[in-house]
């Protein structure tokens, strides 16, 4: 059987709930929180019911933070898709926005 992640050695559970109780983010506090248990000597799976989340994802938790350390953990922005406007069409749209609808358009929309 092969051997569990190991945890960073420069990290303590106590530091971990310190530093959970001094973070501003939310998801951040709960996923310290459960690597904290694990410190304490709890299972993965202990730490995964703490977090609320699957064994999979404790994991994950466990890889970032030995990544990147507790600052791995703050949730990230997705990579989403690239914009499809240019640089240009912002810049025209606003304008036309400024200007307000014209009567025509408008009346042209409105059905009686």
């Amino acid at each position: 059987m092969r051997t569990g992640i190991s945890l960073r050695p420069d990290f303590d559970a106590e530091g971990l709930r310190r530093l959970a109780r001094q973070s501003k983010h939310a998801g951040q506090a709960r996923r310290l929180l459960a690597l904290a248990a694990i410190y304490d000597g709890g299972s993965r799976s202990d730490a995964a019911r703490l977090g609320n989340v699957t064994l999979q994802i404790a994991r994950d938790w466990v890889l970032r933070s030995n990544k990147r350390g507790p600052d791995g953990l703050i949730d990230g922005k997705a990579p989403g898709p690239k914009s499809l406007l240019n640089d240009q069409l912002p810049r025209r749209s606003g304008r036309n926005r400024r200007r307000g609808r014209s009567r025509k358009t408008h009346r042209d929309l409105v059905s009686r």
